[in-house]
């Protein structure tokens, strides 16, 4: 009876969060809906009637005058629906067959407007929509990968992975690591890899957001033992999907072909007094600020281990060949936060900054 009883719970436990899922997914296609058509309603009408700038505003008011207490619909909010519309109405509202999938639906309004103002192309969108849906990614954490220029990095990872790995690892450990990687919640005086090592570890939950996806924290400065010598890895992870070992290692300056060498003898003592019978071989990363890829491609030919070299910034400021393609991230911070201060859009589909 008690059995049996625990079972019911779990099932009834069951049904109502799948049910909460479906309707919080069904609301926000509603919302989203809803302020593309009253995007496409501002845009053709004040074109057809020739309304002035201050047009937003009156119609804000006027709406609370009908509607008293309604959220969500300031002039600003308003503009950013139209913004909304104009992006996508050449598509209309066959949108998510062409750019986003069912993904396209699942993420808030605030989402979509962050990847209006920062991506130029609908492709580049769509990946965004795509990964931001099926790895549930907070405001901030596509923020960040926005701003990291993910779309641009993943996949380009300098690396051996076609004659070290497995066939069915192959694609997969490539889509698993970028080739830079953006550390914008570590600010150095000067570029010190144990510095950056213990910021690093100081706020390892933003650290692995940064990675990517499933990774789990095995330590740092993980050590290693050979016949009484020691030696010590800067960064451990396990990966999930890829279900091996991952080993990074932080070099200040540029890309030296010993460091390849270093790498690939760690990897052989992971391999051998660590691995688990049933994970994959070790993967290894060079993390360094700079690197000449021709020089990385020579350096890790010859190498039987997995491995690859990736650069990172530690900076907030954006790499100045990269200055004008994004628009300001404070100045679209600034115009939702001030949007938010009296109103806001309903749950699941908020303006405000996170």
């Amino acid at each position: 009876m008690k059995k049996g009883y625990i079972e019911f719970i779990k099932e009834l436990k069951s049904n109502i969060i799948q049910s909460r899922y479906l309707a919080a997914k069904l609301i926000n296609k509603e919302h989203l809906l809803l302020y593309f058509n009253i995007g496409k309603m501002l845009a053709e009408r004040v074109v057809a009637e020739k309304w002035g700038s201050g047009v937003l505003e009156s119609i804000a008011e006027d709406l609370q005058k009908q509607l008293p207490g309604l959220r969500g619909f300031s002039a600003t909010n308003l503009k950013y629906m139209r913004q909304f519309y104009e992006a996508y109405r050449e598509i209309g509202q066959t949108v998510s067959g062409l750019i986003g999938g069912e993904g396209f639906w699942l993420i808030s309004f605030s989402h979509h407007l962050l990847l209006i103002t920062k991506c130029k192309s609908l492709k580049e969108r769509a990946f965004y929509i795509e990964n931001a849906a099926s790895e549930l990614w907070s405001f901030r954490t596509l923020e960040h990968h926005v701003r990291a220029n993910l779309f641009q990095h993943r996949g380009k990872l300098t690396n051996n992975f076609s004659k070290t790995l497995p066939e069915n690892l192959k694609l997969n450990a490539l889509d698993m690591f970028k080739d830079e990687y953006l550390f914008d919640f570590v600010s150095l005086p000067e570029d010190d890899e144990r510095v950056l090592e213990g910021k690093l570890i100081a706020d390892i939950k933003t650290m692995i957001m940064s990675l990517g996806k499933g990774f789990s924290f095995l330590g740092n400065q993980y050590r290693l033992e050979v016949e009484g010598e020691e030696f010590f890895v800067d960064l451990l992870f396990f990966n999930r999907h890829l279900q091996c070992l991952v080993a990074f290692e932080l070099k200040r300056g540029k890309f030296q072909p010993a460091y390849a060498g270093q790498l690939n003898f760690y990897l052989e003592i992971l391999d051998e007094k660590v691995r688990l019978v049933h994970e994959n071989p070790s993967i290894g990363i060079i993390l360094c600020k700079e690197k000449k890829n021709t020089v990385v491609e020579f350096a890790v030919r010859s190498i039987d281990k997995a491995m690859g070299v990736a650069t990172y910034r530690t900076t907030k400021e954006m790499p100045g060949e990269m200055k004008g393609i994004f628009p300001d991230t404070d100045a679209l911070v600034r115009l939702i936060e001030d949007s938010n201060k009296d109103q806001s859009v309903p749950e699941k589909t908020t303006v405000e900054k996170g």
